[in-house]
């Protein structure tokens, strides 16, 4: 299948699963998941450092769902790259963080698929987002922290920690004043390490944008000292893909890319509507939206084979290979010939690392300090081909 066909697929497959939660459920937000699925797609296959294996690892990149009514989007991501579960301890448990059973339980009692994303709750949650503007606004801190650490533990020849943050966000968030307080500190401090995501798709609860919010967005996000893009469709993952590797490669300002998207996408009836905003479907229109995505009009969360492959190809393999080269690095930078002083900010780097959730039990990953795999057992360090992780910025 040419990469083309299986990544629409991945898409579909994502759309689908959130469609038939809901509609199970009958209690959610069907449209942006439907809408920002080839976001999530692009974001977490293509350009995410994040190893579904090890989701509490120190460097990797953040992904924060401020509109966390759209959690759907999550649930399938996580299921779809095998991303595991770790205990209270930050120890990966050998079970998946979120199963196909629980999103059939959507927003069911007991199941890891609620109608928000909770922290703590399942793993690859970066925050509790739900309330309008709390996801954006931690993003915020986040990109915050991370320029502490580097301050306090990067050099020059490795930087320990220099992960970025992902934030996809809705109207409503925008309007709340805690989301704008936000973003002015994020552009007066130049956190080039953060990315919003703005899903301009005109619709709210209530009805067009047209009622409540019309100020120009990227006028505002320019004042603030934002980098502002803009994709015009929000189907086309090339172009999504390409704006996000700007993000990356620009420095001294947040990022900021509008989206212009449809709520609903697919939906005959229900497209661009309020009605898709926080509603299931119905199921005739759930059958002639399967149609309309070529899909099979009765089945009910089918994963097609080969799909899951095709992010463990992606996000696994590139998030893996990220990984253990930060931890060669980790280890090399430890144990450099008359460098006792980088052993300090090592152990030092290290500990932080652990208190941030990662699985290691020493320097190099080793419980004797050598260059060993830790508490994700033997075959965790195995050598393995490597692939390609895009260039990161210079700060």
């Amino acid at each position: 299948m040419a990469q083309t066909d299986v990544a629409q697929l991945a898409i579909n497959t994502i759309r689908t699963l959130s469609i038939d939660a809901v509609q199970a459920a009958n209690s959610g937000h069907p449209g942006r998941p439907m809408a920002f699925a080839p976001l999530v797609y692009t974001i977490w296959n293509r350009v995410m450092r994040f190893d579904p294996q090890d989701p509490i690892w120190p460097n990797r990149d953040r992904f924060v769902l401020s509109n966390g009514h759209a959690s759907m989007l999550l649930w399938s991501i996580l299921y779809l790259t095998g991303t595991q579960a770790v205990n209270a301890e930050y120890e990966t448990v050998g079970e998946p963080a979120v199963t196909l059973d629980d999103i059939k339980r959507f927003r069911q009692l007991g199941s890891k698929a609620p109608g928000h994303p909770e922290y703590h709750l399942v793993s690859g949650v970066e925050t509790t987002t739900g309330p309008l503007g709390q996801g954006i606004a931690t993003s915020v801190g986040m990109a915050i922290a991370q320029r502490w650490l580097a301050a306090r533990y990067n050099k020059p020849e490795f930087p320990i920690f220099d992960y970025d943050i992902y934030t996809v966000c809705g109207d409503c968030c925008l309007m709340e004043g805690v989301g704008s307080e936000a973003a002015s500190l994020a552009g007066h401090l130049g956190l080039d390490n953060l990315c919003w995501v703005y899903d301009n798709n005109h619709i709210t609860i209530e009805g067009s944008t047209a009622v409540t919010f019309t100020e120009d967005v990227a006028a505002r996000f320019l004042g603030y000292g934002w980098n502002v893009l803009r994709v015009r469709d929000a189907n086309d993952i090339d172009l999504i893909d390409h704006s996000l590797q700007v993000f990356r490669q620009t420095t001294g300002r947040p990022t900021i890319i509008i989206l212009d998207s449809h709520i609903g996408y697919g939906s005959p009836h229900r497209q661009d509507t309020a009605a898709a905003h926080g509603e299931p479907l119905g199921e005739n229109e759930v059958r002639l939206t399967k149609r309309a995505y070529g899909w099979h009009e009765d089945a009910q969360f089918l994963v097609p084979n080969g799909v899951r492959e095709h992010f463990a190809a992606g996000i696994g393999a590139r998030g893996a290979s990220a990984r253990r080269a930060w931890k060669r690095s980790l280890c090399q930078l430890s144990h450099e010939p008359g460098a006792a002083r980088h052993r300090d900010r090592a152990d030092a780097a290290t500990r932080t690392a652990e208190r941030m959730g990662s699985q290691s039990t020493g320097i190099c990953g080793g419980s004797k300090g050598g260059c060993g795999t830790g508490r994700l057992g033997p075959g965790a360090e195995r050598p393995c081909a490597e692939h390609p992780v895009a260039p990161r910025r210079l700060r």
